[in-house]
């Protein structure tokens, strides 16, 4: 069963006072990602199609991201009464599409399929965690904690199959190190790019990825603290197999959240040029 549900959100005490323009365009993007967890599931469906016990886990979790969407969206919807969030939803599900019908994981086994997914999680967790303490808009804090609290229940479930598997595919620290860097690269490919684009942008408005990824990410960054790295990168350490609070762990929290405020004021400077030309 679900741990919580859209009724047991205080919808009533939306404060738009209290709304920072800012993540406006943040949780709109988070609802069409957040949402795509059916097609998700189907892909892990293929992966792991002779796993009885992993189909049913990954039903529970497709059930939750899609709450999560419906909880993000009808939040944005609050604070822009003008945003359509099925409609954009449509738009974005139409455009961005990962392969459903795989029948084997692109991270070359399905302990790094797991990998992978544990690095996902463990991102989201930290960024829904970095936004329920940046906001002051009650709403939108209650539906940020739950969901951070999910995604780290997400994390410990595909962790638990990650140590199951690793039983039988034996992958290194090393390897299992490769994926989890690789995909934490991709958070700035087009799932995200895409998701802005739809949820942020008038329909008919050319795709521009670069333009798309900028507008995210340089309003994303700023709301993370060391913090939330820190701990982000305890779960990452953990997925891998290295001891998460270690002496490595938190050299490379403090090198991630150094990293973050580089990028945040790179990307910064890049949308204060695109509103410039506008």
């Amino acid at each position: 069963m679900k741990h919580w549900n859209l009724e047991d959100i205080a919808w009533d005490r939306f404060d738009p006072s209290l709304v920072d323009p800012d993540i406006i365009p943040l949780v709109k993007a988070a609802a069409m990602v957040e949402r795509n967890g059916d097609d998700y599931a189907l892909y892990l469906h293929g992966v792991f199609a002779d796993d009885p016990d992993f189909h049913a886990a990954s039903e529970h979790w497709a059930t939750e991201e899609v709450q999560h969407g419906d909880a993000l969206g009808r939040w944005a919807s609050l604070a822009d009464p003008s945003f359509d969030y099925m409609s954009a939803f449509a738009r974005y599900r139409a455009g961005y599409k990962i392969d459903v019908k795989a029948d084997a994981s692109i991270r070359g086994s399905r302990s790094g399929e797991l990998v992978a997914r544990c690095i996902v999680e463990t991102g989201t967790s930290s960024y829904y965690t970095a936004l329920a303490d940046a906001t002051r808009e009650p709403v939108l804090q209650q539906v940020c904690r739950l969901i951070a609290a999910d995604e780290y229940r997400h994390f410990k479930l595909f962790y638990d199959h990650l140590k199951r598997y690793l039983e039988r595919e034996k992958l290194s620290h090393w390897q299992r190190l490769k994926v989890a860097a690789g995909r934490a690269t991709e958070s700035e490919d087009d799932e995200l790019a895409f998701a802005f684009h739809c949820s942020n942008e008038t329909e008919g408005t050319p795709y521009d990825h670069t333009r798309c990824i900028t507008g995210y990410m340089a309003r994303a960054m700023r709301f993370y603290q060391f913090s939330h790295l820190d701990r982000g990168m305890g779960m990452m350490f953990k997925a891998v197999g290295f001891s998460p609070r270690g002496r490595a762990s938190r050299l490379a929290a403090h090198a991630a959240f150094r990293l973050v405020k580089w990028r945040q004021k790179k990307y910064e400077r890049a949308l204060d040029s695109y509103k410039a030309a506008a």
